[in-house]
């Protein structure tokens, strides 16, 4: 057996990318159990994931809002310290978490723009259920430098992936099954 590269660098693909938020998001959801409580609030998380680093194009810095980098800044190094970190990101800060294809997660918080504010006007097909974090992950999804966007709802666990303008949604009682990663 030859001794690895050191300089060979293992890639996670974005499927695997949108693989690992959707496990983590999932993970959260399915450990608060207080969801049907009155007045409580579960945790929330907003992810998007994009080509390149720079989103100043579509996204404001969220003031101190910040992703625990010490705990966990590559996605695919360690899922338990991401579960982790997304945890504490999901029950006291607010914004989304901007994570570019290679899987680095940036620091800094966003508060991403609206379509107006980037004078666009792809027509989306909106749903009822969404709130402010849902309605910008779908506006987002069709930028042409965002993969996607996945979001866990404070309200009530759902847990959703936003691509393209479209999105799939996954109510907290759908999630739990066996775990199977996409193709």
């Amino acid at each position: 057996m030859t001794d690895p590269d050191p300089l060979r660098v293992e890639y996670t693909t974005v499927r695997e990318l949108i693989d690992f938020l959707m496990y983590t998001v999932e993970s959260i959801s399915l450990g608060f159990d207080r969801w049907e409580e009155e007045h409580i609030r579960g945790p929330g998380l907003y992810f998007v994931i994009v080509t390149g680093v720079h989103s100043g194009a579509y996204a404001d810095s969220l003031g101190e809002n910040m992703w625990p980098t010490e705990t966990c800044q590559v996605v695919s190094e360690d899922l338990d310290r991401l579960v982790e970190a997304a945890r504490t990101v999901g029950f006291t800060r607010d914004g989304a978490v901007i994570i570019s294809t290679d899987g680095t997660i940036q620091e800094q918080m966003v508060r991403i723009k609206s379509q107006s504010d980037a004078d666009e006007d792809t027509p989306l097909d909106y749903a009822d259920w969404m709130g402010t974090k849902h309605l910008s992950a779908i506006e987002v999804s069709v930028r042409s430098e965002v993969v996607a966007a996945i979001t866990l709802s404070e309200e009530d666990g759902r847990m959703s992936l936003f691509q393209d303008g479209s999105y799939e949604d996954y109510k907290r009682h759908e999630l739990g099954g066996v775990w199977r990663p996409s193709d």
